[in-house]
């Protein structure tokens, strides 16, 4: 089948996520016309080439010291939206001209969608973020975020409404609420299927933000080796000073020292914590403020008993009780098992079947 595959440019996970089901589309023989935007077209763009991949603009986020702002946000994706409309246009007339679609597949990106839903074609949501809207929650996960949750819900809700099926990526099952909806484990990457897990004794710390001005000298006290990624963005080369080792970024490196890890410390974003679960390394999650599906993530993950959430990552005795707490987190993630990306696969190709039988 042709296949309009549209990806959001905020956050790098969508991004990452989308290669490994557009790699495997590729492998079934179906053709695929990639969109997106930000530095998700970047990446897509460097995996496929610049003839699959087309640069439309898309919504972003603005970060301050570990929180979305929000007024700023909204100002600048305002600004950007006017400048970028004539880059959908220019895409929108290659479809047209060039490509003609049978059916769309978006991860949480508006435009192909409203491509899809404008030419009558089959459109299927795959993403994380609709389990907010498609989803039952426990009080335990929303308390105290009513407000949060009614408007992330309402965004998730109105961003690809009435697709023909929503497909949602979790770790976490809730309760299904609205039809045409199915759960599937997380998307993952065949450099994370290939690592050898093994139960080192390093944490692994991941941390972009700012803010955590005492997070290094906690970390000097627990005195375990702590492998850091993100806190010294600049670093060609690693630096130690005692236990802590701060280390540059690469992705083969990293995936090593996730996959050999005792445990994690990171942010709140799915893609990691996926993959973190599926490796069986415990996590301490530590959600952007105002950013409702982090905060959700990291609810869960206690929930589940896969590992601990926590507001600040300043806030030492959150990372020492964690620490404490570690053989209870390994036990409960012992039981969790997952094969791959076969079911989504699967699940995937029985939509396209419909959708090219006209059923879908």
């Amino acid at each position: 089948m042709k296949i309009l595959y549209g990806v959001v440019g905020e956050g790098m996970g969508h991004a990452m996520r989308s290669r490994v089901v557009i790699e495997y589309l590729l492998s079934q023989g179906h053709e695929i016309d990639i969109m997106a935007s930000s530095r998700a077209c970047d990446f897509l763009t460097k995996r496929f080439g610049p003839d699959k991949v087309d640069r439309i603009h898309g919504l972003h986020m603005i970060y301050e010291e570990n929180r979305v702002k929000r007024g700023k946000t909204l100002w600048s994706n305002v600004l950007a939206g006017i400048s970028g409309v004539p880059q959908n246009i220019q895409a929108y007339f290659h479809l047209i001209g060039e490509f003609e679609p049978q059916v769309v597949i978006a991860d949480f990106e508006s435009w192909t969608y409203l491509f899809g839903k404008t030419h009558g074609l089959p459109v299927i949501s795959i993403d994380n973020m609709q389990i907010i809207n498609r989803c039952e929650h426990p009080p335990e996960i929303v308390s105290g975020l009513d407000a949060d949750f009614q408007i992330t819900r309402a965004f998730v809700k109105s961003k690809l409404p009435f697709c023909n099926h929503y497909m949602i990526t979790t770790f976490f099952r809730p309760t299904i609420r609205k039809s045409d909806t199915s759960l599937y484990p997380p998307i993952l990457r065949p450099e994370i299927l290939q690592a050898k897990r093994s139960k080192g004794e390093h944490l692994l710390i991941y941390q972009t933000g700012e803010g955590y001005g005492t997070l290094a000298d906690t970390l000097a006290r627990t005195g375990l080796e702590c492998r850091i990624y993100g806190m010294r963005r600049e670093i060609k080369e690693e630096q130690v000073e005692g236990n802590l080792h701060y280390r540059p970024f690469s992705e083969k490196t990293f995936i090593e020292d996730l996959a050999s890890a005792r445990a994690v410390i990171a942010g709140g974003g799915f893609t990691l914590m996926g993959e973190a679960v599926y490796l069986h390394k415990p996590m301490l999650g530590v959600p952007i403020g105002h950013q409702f599906e982090q905060v959700m993530n990291v609810r869960y993950l206690e929930l589940e008993g896969f590992g601990r959430a926590c507001d600040t990552l300043d806030d030492a005795s959150a990372v020492f009780d964690f620490i404490e707490k570690l053989p209870k987190y390994e036990e409960k993630l012992a039981g969790y098992q997952q094969d791959g990306n076969k079911e989504l696969f699967a699940g995937l190709e029985g939509l396209l079947d419909r959708a090219a039988a006209g059923v879908l």
